[in-house]
């Protein structure tokens, strides 16, 4: 397991942004943000998640969150220019973005996997981070140490037969990263890396492993430290790199 100890005030006065913050491995990186000092922007589709992600940070009376509800799978180039209207305007600026939202899709062979679903995994894990990251790059260039995480996979790394969309969208997110990141350094305070969670307790695994004993793998909390570390400061001059959250 990736080993950090983060200090308690890693993220004070830090403004991030985590989508798909409702659920899963979303949801505990708010939570550990927002413990760790920063004000979380919460972003997913459903409201009702959303608020009770807020409702929790605030019963631990950490900085206050904001609830930004969209849905990325019918957001377009004006929803994400709004988006970054609304945060020039209530922060000024923006310190971390958490692309974490991801759909997965049924596993199944390329010679049968429908086209619409094809699109639609590819608008969520891969077109709406491109969108959302061009038009939030001015507001995190104004930040004086800006991350920016992308979520792979490990079928983003090497292809996995019946994995369709998903695998191929995580191959992508991985040159968007690299693309992004080659091209911020050196002109700018921001960085880009990934990171593969692994085998972890959320529902998405539970959909394409169900036989699998759950109990056997770690939680998203158990992963938190690497998303902290590339978060941080302290991994300010880590930029364009791949992360595995359970190997050291």
């Amino acid at each position: 397991m990736f080993t950090y100890q983060a200090p308690k005030n890693l993220l004070k006065d830090k403004v991030i942004l985590v989508t798909g913050a409702g659920r899963g491995i979303g949801r505990v990186a708010a939570l550990t943000y927002a413990r760790h000092g920063a004000t979380v922007i919460l972003l997913g589709r459903s409201t009702e998640t959303l608020e009770a992600v807020y409702d929790e940070i605030e019963l631990n009376q950490w900085p206050q969150p904001a609830i930004y509800p969209l849905n990325l799978e019918s957001a377009g180039d004006i929803d994400f220019c709004h988006l970054a209207e609304t945060i020039e305007t209530e922060f000024g600026r923006l310190d971390g973005l958490l692309h974490n939202a991801s759909l997965l899709g049924e596993l199944q062979p390329i010679s049968q996997f429908p086209t619409e679903t094809w699109k639609r995994i590819m608008q969520v894990n891969l077109n709406s981070a491109f969108m959302m990251t061009r038009e939030l790059l001015p507001l995190l260039r104004l930040s004086e140490k800006a991350s920016v995480i992308f979520t792979s996979s490990g079928v983003g790394h090497r292809g996995r037969a019946h994995w369709g969309a998903y695998s191929v969208s995580k191959f992508a997110t991985e040159g968007l990263m690299q693309v992004l990141a080659d091209e911020e350094d050196g002109i700018s305070a921001v960085r880009a890396n990934s990171i593969d969670p692994g085998g972890t307790r959320t529902s998405m695994r539970a959909s394409a492993f169900p036989g699998e004993d759950p109990e056997k793998l770690p939680t998203p909390e158990d992963i938190m430290p690497v998303y902290l570390y590339l978060m941080g400061d302290d991994s300010q001059n880590i930029n364009g790199q791949a992360f595995h959250a359970q190997q050291s």
